[in-house]
């Protein structure tokens, strides 16, 4: 790539746990010959997937390439995070082949790409592509309305009832605004669960959108990048439920983050987390934990009960070995001290 090629960027979309970090640390293994950038918009400002993300860096794409923004929207901090961000990026020497930029699982995709029309660098980078992960699993279950079957009678019944919730919206506008579409899952979702996730996702495609299946984030790096699609001049074909409006809100969700002691068995706080998606109305919880005895810091990453966990590195030298979780919700489902009391009883006690 010569320094006057548009610099090609891939966003990556998708609802919470859909599997967007493991994808990109595949691709950070198998880059297809590109020396890769990487930009990671968290919710919550614990930085898991930066922290995985840089965990994972190789010479192709070293830690001083994986950029983390937390605890804000990009597209809300243009000026102030994002052009720098990207700046900074295409200043390195060397150069990027190309940027991932892995949006948080709450994030709107259009408004990004209207981004990328800054003054600043509209003539250097081009939207090589917009990747939605959908998982499987979930879409299968029509998670995203409480019930779909009946909001489709009732939006028959009556056009002007709208009973879609923002998690719908969410998942709607990564749909339409997709060039490729990645199914993650498909093994907890099973054949039929695999076919009615397709079924459901081309009913809310705009346009016909290609959809691949895919496990543990495993995919020929020649499909997703290079796709050429430069987004920024095609946002028009990409319909958005918050078209027309002048800015969009980030206030149905909310973030809050939990202090945890040092466990003495993993399995106790599995436990907890299971507790606390079976009473309250918890979309993730993503974190650290320390395990008495262990040297190794254990990651949490959690979906609903679906709950996953794993060692991933050694504690450091003088760090501090106390657990760190996010619990995301719908805004009105944050209860800070409820949540304490679940994930941190001897500590919310103490208190």
């Amino acid at each position: 790539m010569t320094n006057l090629e548009k610099l090609p960027v891939t966003v990556i979309t998708g609802f919470l746990g859909s599997g967007k970090t493991t994808l990109i640390s595949r691709l950070m293994r198998n880059p297809g010959g590109r020396r890769l950038a990487v930009v990671v918009n968290e919710f919550g400002d614990v930085g898991v997937d930066g922290e995985i993300l840089k965990g994972c860096a190789i010479p192709d794409c070293p830690a001083e390439n994986i950029v983390e923004l937390a605890n804000g929207c990009i597209c809300c901090t243009v000026a102030d995070e994002f052009i720098p961000t990207i700046e900074a990026l295409m200043a390195l020497n060397p150069r990027p082949d190309h940027i991932l930029i892995e949006t948080s699982g709450l994030a709107l995709p259009k408004p990004l790409l209207k981004a990328f029309d800054w003054p600043d660098i509209r003539s250097r980078i081009t939207v090589d592509g917009v990747i939605a992960l959908a998982d499987a699993e979930a879409v299968a279950a029509g998670r995203f309305a409480p019930n779909v079957a009946a909001v489709d009678r009732q939006r028959q019944a009556d056009d002007s009832i709208d009973h879609e919730t923002p998690l719908s919206e969410v998942f709607e506008d990564q749909i339409a605004c997709a060039d490729l579409i990645l199914l993650t899952k498909r093994d907890l979702a099973g054949p039929e669960g695999v076919a009615r996730a397709r079924a459901l996702i081309a009913a809310e495609s705009p346009r016909p959108i290609p959809v691949i299946e895919v496990a543990e984030g495993i995919v020929d790096p020649r499909v997703i990048l290079g796709l050429g699609a430069a987004a920024e001049d095609d946002i028009e074909a990409r319909p958005s439920h918050h078209d027309g409006a002048e800015d969009h809100e980030h206030d149905d969700f909310d973030s809050v983050v939990i202090d945890i002691p040092e466990l003495s068995d993993p399995a106790d706080l599995v436990a907890r987390i299971t507790d606390l998606a079976n009473r309250r109305n918890i979309l993730r919880v993503k974190g650290y934990a320390a395990v008495r005895g262990k040297p190794m810091r254990l990651l949490v990453q959690a979906v609903g009960a679906r709950v996953r966990h794993q060692y991933d590195r050694p504690w450091q030298q003088g760090e501090d070995r106390r657990g760190r979780l996010v619990v995301i919700a719908e805004h009105d489902d944050i209860d800070e001290p409820a949540l304490r009391a679940i994930l941190a009883p001897e500590r919310a006690a103490a208190e």
